[in-house]
């Protein structure tokens, strides 16, 4: 937590942009297979289409040309913003070998040498080389529950459409339609909230019909047609990829930040201590608690005590699901003020109630900081700016 709060915002928004390539470039791994090429496949209901990826073998490697449309913000709303911003292309290779590796290069499209990017992922460790600012970011993704113990099968087709049920109460799902990238048959599916989904349109996943490979994923608003953030193959071949390639090292003199999670503190038995509830909180922190029972029209859900940068802090939300807003508060540090952030970004400004706060609207949301009366707050939420301003204005 810490070190996400020390990270410029240049350097955060490309850190989530960047996530999704990770997620992807992981599932590649995870469902590698044989190669094929050819027109749009045979039309196929979506479990047996699962199914038949989840069955797939493993292929050898993967290589690709990729292209990454990055539409979350306006890059030019915000003074200093990096190039990847706007967009970028590059390579991508993926291994099964030594638990799944993975190397992705993106070369920004406004021709800025300095804004290319690398992002290498062995096993569950992963590193993001940010060139425009030579800070290399590490860090470890989560490990799930019996994996890698060797005795993982795939569920048969009833257990996937008794699954997909499970999910269409919540979501909308489309079938498996047939469709073709980067010269490969494939078939794509298309998931929506179907309620409290905030400003989220919906995703949609292509997956290799004869290996069960993704070759593109896209995240939607609920405001617009095209795609908040896409990669996407545009060339692709299934082969193997020699170690080498995956033995690529930062710069010497990189700056290196630790992206790994603190440890929480816990109870005599090891377990994460909970403190839940307005009074309670309220009594476990070190400033005045400001959590009104309704907060720009949406209830009070939750009041619950978090650590920020090793301060006590308050996390409390209003609504549910993605429609709904959180409020970070925390003691604000003597003299601290709101520095302009390194490497010069600097966010829209916006007067909260006489005071000065900064904003980042995106196309999934919003995010609004100021401080006041000794209280650092950060209100968050997939809603507009207005939404955004009017819940920070009634606290």
């Amino acid at each position: 937590m810490s070190a996400l709060r020390r990270i410029s915002t240049r350097r955060l928004l490309m850190i989530c942009a960047l996530s999704l390539a990770v997620v992807i470039g992981a599932a590649a791994v995870a469902l590698a297979a044989t190669g094929g090429s050819g027109p749009k496949p045979p039309p196929k209901p979506l479990a047996n289409a699962v199914q038949d990826a989840l069955n797939a073998p493993e292929v050898p490697g993967i290589s690709a040309r990729i292209d990454f449309t990055n539409n979350l913000v306006d890059a030019s709303s915000i003074q200093g913003a990096d190039p990847l911003l706007a967009g970028a292309s590059g390579r991508l290779w993926a291994s099964p070998e030594e638990g799944g590796k993975l190397r992705l290069e993106l070369q920004s499209e406004v021709g800025v040498g300095g804004g290319d990017s690398q992002v290498l992922v062995s096993g569950h460790k992963f590193t993001i080389y940010d060139g425009s600012s030579e800070t290399v970011y590490e860090g470890t993704l989560p490990e799930e529950e019996g994996q890698g113990e060797g005795n993982e099968s795939v569920p048969g087709l009833g257990e996937i459409e008794t699954e997909i049920g499970k999910a269409e109460k919540h979501a909308e799902i489309s079938g498996a339609t047939p469709s073709d990238v980067a010269g490969q048959p494939t078939y794509t599916v298309r998931v929506a909230p179907k309620h409290d989904g905030g400003l989220l349109g919906g995703a949609e996943l292509s997956w290799d019909a004869n290996n069960g490979v993704p070759l593109r994923a896209a995240i939607y608003s609920s405001e617009s047609s095209s795609p908040v953030i896409q990669l996407e193959a545009t060339d692709v071949s299934f082969e193997s990829i020699p170690a080498s390639v995956f033995e690529v090292s930062p710069p010497a003199g990189a700056k290196v930040v630790n992206l790994n999670p603190e440890k929480e503190m816990g109870d005599q038995h090891g377990k994460p201590q909970e403190i839940v509830g307005q009074q309670a909180v309220s009594a476990a922190v070190d400033f005045q608690l400001d959590a009104p029972s309704s907060l720009a029209g949406l209830p009070q859900n939750e009041v619950r005590a978090i650590e920020v940068d090793g301060k006590s802090a308050a996390l409390a939300t209003y609504g549910e699901g993605l429609g709904g807003i959180a409020v970070i508060e925390s003691k604000s540090e003597p003299g601290q003020g709101q520095e302009e952030a390194p490497g010069g970004v600097s966010l829209p400004k916006v007067s909260i109630n006489g005071t000065q706060g900064e904003e980042l609207d995106t196309a999934l949301g919003t995010v609004l900081r100021f401080s006041r009366g000794g209280v650092d707050y950060i209100v968050v939420g997939s809603v507009p700016p207005a939404a955004a301003e009017a819940a920070a204005r009634a606290l």
